[in-house]
């Protein structure tokens, strides 16, 4: 069994900020593998799901962001799992719009959600690292990630979830790499080779061009009558 917990603000406002696409993520989960439908529980919404055997459940904290460890420990304690069952979704300042890196344990990075959870269950958990980019100032930080996503940046995003949405089966299975893999194939799709030209296609050659009549009238004539 694993838990999936997405970090984000509860409530409309804060539904399109760029600090909430962990709750995006898990949105683009349920739906596109046909989880049940969100509960309050936890001091969150669940909802529950599989992936063939396995089982997983979705949290997406309503604690504010700042209490995540809240709800994510509760959750953990009902089910009696560990930290290296549960994965969590946020968003990262460190990495470009549109990328995707998976990592077990180390320090929060001053994310505040993050930073949370380490009081509530300890740093050893998995987390899905999602890049929003950053403001080019720690002062902007805070407005940054609060603010909704431009609409410049819808196509990158919603390729984005849609790998996430994709690749979620092998991640409940353990399989990082074949998550993040299926995450990069939907943002950056592989080219297709062209194709290769048929004979009929392929331009031929011109004869090349007569060279000009040097001769005089005089001898055009006596060349005609040999």
């Amino acid at each position: 069994m694993q838990i999936f917990v997405g970090l984000g603000n509860p409530g409309a406002k804060y539904a399109q900020n760029r600090h909430n696409i962990g709750f995006m993520a898990l949105d683009e989960i349920a739906n596109a593998h046909g989880f049940g439908p969100w509960k309050s529980r936890f001091q969150g919404l669940v909802s529950e799901g599989r992936f063939g055997s396995d089982k997983v459940v979705l949290i997406k904290p309503e604690t504010f962001m700042n209490l995540s460890g809240q709800s994510v420990g509760e959750a953990m304690r009902f089910y009696k799992l560990t930290p290296d069952d549960i994965t969590v979704f946020h968003d990262e300042l460190d990495l470009a719009p549109g990328k995707c890196r998976a990592k077990l344990g180390g320090g929060h990075a001053g994310h505040n959600g993050l930073r949370s959870i380490h009081a509530h269950i300890g740093p050893d958990y998995h987390r899905i690292r999602l890049g929003i980019g950053h403001p080019g100032h720690k002062d902007a930080v805070a407005r940054y990630v609060l603010n909704d996503f431009a609409k410049a940046e819808a196509g990158w995003l919603d390729d984005l979830l849609r790998g996430i949405a994709d690749g979620a089966p092998a991640l409940a299975q353990g399989d990082t790499g074949r998550f993040i893999n299926a995450v990069a194939l939907r943002v950056q799709p592989p080219r297709e080779k062209p194709a290769k030209a048929k004979p009929s296609d392929t331009p031929q050659a011109s004869d090349p061009a007569p060279a000009p009549d040097a001769r005089s009238p005089m001898q055009k004539l006596m060349d005609k009558f040999k």
